[in-house]
């Protein structure tokens, strides 16, 4: 049973946690706050950006702060799965004779950083699966249990798309967050350079132990959850598939495929370790609403008119959000959307136009009409 104790310290660690973090990790609130969550929780992370805003230095800095060992598989095309789960290898033993013997891969430590996952074939991808899933990798048929805690970070660049290899759902579905890492603003990046300028190695100290951090994930899962806040979250994720009874006219219209059951797993894992570091006892429909997009921007599949529209993920959880709310009579915290404005102005008949730009018309139009 959880006590008031347990809340109590569960919420000092973590700010304990955060403030170490933000030695060598300048800004990106919210990108640590989802990646620091998904490790007590038990998931694996997503991270999408641009090169050099700060994704290896977070894994790395993570490492430190919880104490566990660091790997980084840098993936690219011709990264074999052997390379990354390891191999079994002929050795000789003290007679002489040849035996195998297996060489652990990179997967092997606690914290994993796979860069630029996408660059890699599907064939590499796969051998994540099983890790990632079962945290257990298999390799000549003998499964091998990996290291607790265990935690995945991937990487992926948005802009280049060349000679890249998509996630497949099966893989996508895996990650508990998709965080979104922007560009740091003016002055988060002049405390960037002027903290690089001293020094660019990670000077946070460790702060929680990997027994910790196994405790607090054990703690969080002992939280309950009222009826009502948790039919609320399976209603979001419910409602993201255009063929259920809970479907919006957002999902309707702009989604092919909704999220799976590991969505509403992902939900309520975190928004309870969420409840935790605020230093309550219970979970919030606010933090449902906030995790929501982490959770679901990545396991809806758009369809054609979403895509034409440009009508993002994030939009789309946001309306569904709303209609969500609407219908259980709760307030919306979703922001209403300004009107798009109109891309072209409706041109008049010449014969309504002013006499100015009558003529300015006339000076325009060159052969057969056209405009010059």
């Amino acid at each position: 049973m959880v006590t008031e104790n347990d809340i109590k310290q569960f919420s000092e660690l973590s700010g304990k946690i955060f403030e170490q973090i933000a030695r060598d990790v300048i800004g990106q609130k919210e990108v640590v706050q989802g990646t620091v969550i998904a490790m007590i929780a038990g998931g694996n992370v997503l991270l999408e950006g641009v090169p050099g805003v700060g994704k290896t230095r977070l894994v790395r800095t993570l490492g430190r702060v919880f104490d566990l060992p660091f790997a980084r598989i840098q993936f690219t095309p011709d990264l074999m799965p052997a390379d990354v789960t390891g191999t079994n290898i002929i050795v000789k033993d003290d007679s002489g004779n040849s035996t195998f013997s297996f060489q652990p891969g990179p997967i092997f430590s606690n914290i994993i950083l796979a860069d630029e996952i996408n660059r890699a074939t599907p064939k590499t991808q796969s051998a994540l699966l099983e890790a990632m899933q079962e945290h257990t990798v298999t390799v000549m048929g003998v499964s091998r249990k990996l290291n607790e805690p265990f935690f995945v970070l991937a990487t992926q660049n948005p802009i280049e798309q060349d000679g890249t290899y998509p996630l497949p759902e099966a893989q996508m579905d895996r990650f508990m967050f998709k965080l979104i890492v922007p560009n740091p603003g003016l002055d988060e990046l002049m405390s960037i350079v002027n903290l690089t300028q001293k020094t660019m190695a990670e000077v946070a100290d460790a702060v929680c132990s990997g027994e910790q951090l196994l405790k607090m994930r054990e703690t969080a899962n002992q939280i309950p959850v009222a009826e009502e806040v948790l039919r609320y979250a399976m209603m979001l994720c419910s409602a993201t598939h255009p063929d259920s009874e809970c479907a919006t006219e957002a999902s309707k219209k702009y989604v092919r495929l909704g999220a799976s059951p590991r969505a509403g797993q992902a939900l309520i894992s975190a928004a309870k370790v969420m409840a935790l570091i605020k230093g309550r006892f219970n979970v919030a429909y606010s933090d449902v609403n906030e995790l929501a997009y982490p959770v679901l921007r990545h396991r809806i599949k758009l369809n054609f008119e979403a895509i034409a529209e440009r009508v993002s993920a994030d939009a789309i959880v946001g309306m569904v959000i709303d209609e969500v709310c609407k219908k259980n009579k709760l307030s919306s915290p979703v922001k209403p959307a300004p009107e798009p404005e109109t891309a072209e102005k409706e041109e008049l008949p010449a014969e309504n136009m002013p006499a100015e730009e009558q003529e300015t018309g006339k000076k325009r139009r060159g052969l057969f009409g056209k405009k010059e």
